[in-house]
């Protein structure tokens, strides 16, 4: 099939067009930023097109550059930016409409679970608006796919889950820490995403996808520890703190940017697991799901950063991956390297033994130094 993936420049979209192209497929990778698939291993096995989902009219001319497609991937989303949940909105309208214009007739969504309990977060309510936008009469048929923490390196969900278990010798533990997830490794969000564009497969229509195991935000917490070879000590706290505070917070004691962390932090206050309508009763099992504590031990195991095309692993971090990604020994790491010879560079692994919390002093003060002199 010839397919275009917007937003394929992030985590889920760059690992996904490895994917589609190593099972044959033709991809056109869709960004507001060219110049930046020239990072990404399969830079040269696509074909590019500008694309601005905010911007109608840019959404129009990249439909029309790219020419026939048969399937949309969209994985466009703003949250972590102020007004996350309009700009949402319209770009996903925008998007629907330019795909029923030029004849596209497949769009697979990956989204959130949507918990039918309660008052949702700006996050949550948003990702089921972004499919009622993708969907319209007479446009393209919908697949969307909906799911909880995704595992892997490189992944804000489980950048959170590493800095936090890193950086913090005792650990608080608010009540939502009991809550259950179903997580899923990014190996199966692939399969799943794959799978998806397959119409004879999978029928239009709103599936969620997880892995194996059932388990808790605190339990998911121990599982990391335990895959880092570390010790630590959970402290039960009570949330008595309004839940966008507490994202400040975390945002402020962790390098994932502040915004996208509070608006994550903020949809806790639900249990996230699957619905009854789960898209492995439709696909085929890859063989056995990935278990939580492998994907997690992958995730942790991760060799140094390759092109994401020849990647080992999904699980493992790639070198296009955001560079807040990969834990605080691997930052120190990256930025000795930068100003050291090359004599040197074989005993910088050593940061690797800095105990978790210090590595996280140390890297928070070289990134606000690096901040103040050079702007990076």
């Amino acid at each position: 099939m010839r397919i275009l993936v917007t937003g394929a420049t992030g985590y889920v979209g760059s690992r996904l067009i490895a994917e589609l192209l190593a099972d044959g497929h033709e991809v056109v990778a869709a960004t507001r930023d060219p110049e930046r698939l020239g990072r990404f291993g399969w830079c040269d096995r696509v074909s590019a097109v500008l694309l601005d989902a905010d911007d109608p009219s840019s959404v129009e001319t990249a439909f029309a550059v790219a020419g026939p497609i048969d399937v949309v991937y969209y994985l466009v989303h703003a949250i972590g930016q102020p007004g996350f949940r309009e700009r949402d909105n319209a770009s996903a309208a925008n998007v629907a409409k330019a795909a029923a214009a030029t004849g596209v007739r497949r769009i697979v969504y990956l989204g959130g679970f949507v918990p039918d309990d309660g008052t949702l977060s700006e996050h949550l309510a948003g990702r089921a608006e972004v499919a009622a936008a993708l969907d319209i009469d007479g446009g393209a048929e919908l697949v969307w796919l909906g799911a909880a923490v995704i595992i892997g390196a490189g992944s804000t969900s489980f950048e959170m889950v590493r800095y936090v278990g890193d950086r913090f010798w005792v650990i608080p533990l608010p009540p939502w820490a009991e809550h259950d997830i179903d997580p899923i490794s990014i190996r199966d969000v692939l399969y799943y995403l794959v799978a998806a564009a397959d119409s004879s497969l999978v029928p239009a229509g709103a599936y969620d996808i997880a892995g194996p195991a059932r388990t808790t935000y605190r339990e998911l917490l121990t599982a990391y520890v335990d895959a880092a070879g570390e010790f630590r000590a959970g402290l039960p706290v009570d949330d008595i703190v309004p839940r966008r505070i507490v994202g400040r917070v975390a945002g402020a004691a962790v390098p994932v940017p502040t915004g996208l962390a509070a608006d994550l932090i903020e949809s806790l206050d639900h249990p996230m697991t699957a619905s009854d309508t789960v898209l492995g009763d439709h696909v085929p099992d890859p063989g056995g799901l990935t278990g939580i504590e492998d994907a997690v031990a992958a995730a942790v195991a991760s060799p140094p950063p390759r092109p994401v095309d020849e990647l080992a692993d999904p699980h493992h971090l790639a070198d296009s991956d955001p560079v807040w990604a990969g834990g605080d020994a691997l930052r120190l790491q990256r930025v000795a390297a930068a100003v050291t010879p090359g004599v040197v560079r074989p005993v910088l692994g050593l940061f690797g033994a800095v105990p978790g919390p210090l590595a996280g002093v140390l890297r928070t003060g070289v990134d606000l130094l690096l901040k103040k002199t050079c702007g990076t």
